[in-house]
């Protein structure tokens, strides 16, 4: 099974190839993966993606930060795949995407929320959160998952194999059931199903009304 961090046994970073494909494919695929970030002090944050967005490009999605074409800001997305797209969000919470499809397709997936399973108590450092508070506020929504696990701006354009967060395809006993709807949070493209997560975890964001 490759490496194992701290009980949690993980195969090597899901391959380039992974993500050169359709997003929407690629998005359902992501439930279950591991996403991993090791610490300069060597601590590892482990989580596993239980909700996710896809965003397309080619003028093909009217709420993706790609639809107009490239831009200083949004570079990233056109490739290649196996990326990531880092951007702030309000000017507050710093968001990643994986990018996916082939180069100068523009398309990427956005992390919403993950289950923590290793490193929780950093997590919650890095949250700022009290004694007592539930782990269900952790990393549940893009903000608070790139608070917890300390995502940063300059991360933009890094490989997924080898850079500051690595993501590791599922156990294979895990197998979670995929549930689809309307993004969160935007304004264009609101009839569009790109919103994966998993029904049955406490850690996904509320379903949106249709």
């Amino acid at each position: 099974m490759g490496a194992s961090f701290q009980g949690v046994p993980l195969d090597r970073p899901l391959p380039r190839s992974f993500f050169d494909r359709p997003c929407l494919e690629v998005a359902s695929e992501l439930l279950g993966a591991r996403l991993v970030r090791r610490l300069p002090d060597g601590t590892r944050l482990v989580g596993r993606l239980v909700e996710v967005e896809a965003y397309l490009g080619e003028g093909r999605d009217p709420a993706s930060h790609a639809h107009r074409g490239p831009t200083r800001r949004n570079r990233s997305m056109f490739g290649p795949p196996g990326r990531l797209y880092a951007y702030r969000s309000y000017g507050i919470h710093v968001c990643i995407n994986f990018v996916c499809e082939p180069r100068g397709s523009g398309a990427a997936i956005l992390l919403r929320a993950v289950e923590p399973l290793e490193g929780v108590e950093r997590m919650r450092q890095h949250r700022g959160l009290p004694t007592g508070a539930s782990n269900l506020q952790v990393a549940r929504g893009p903000g608070r998952l790139g608070q917890a696990f300390g995502f940063e701006l300059d991360w933009d354009g890094s490989s997924l194999l080898r850079g500051p967060v690595t993501v590791h395809q599922r156990e294979p006993t895990d197998r979670p059931a995929v549930a689809r709807g309307p993004r969160v949070g935007i304004r264009r493209g609101t009839t569009l199903d790109y919103r994966f997560y998993v029904p049955e975890s406490p850690w996904v964001g509320r379903p949106p009304p249709r």
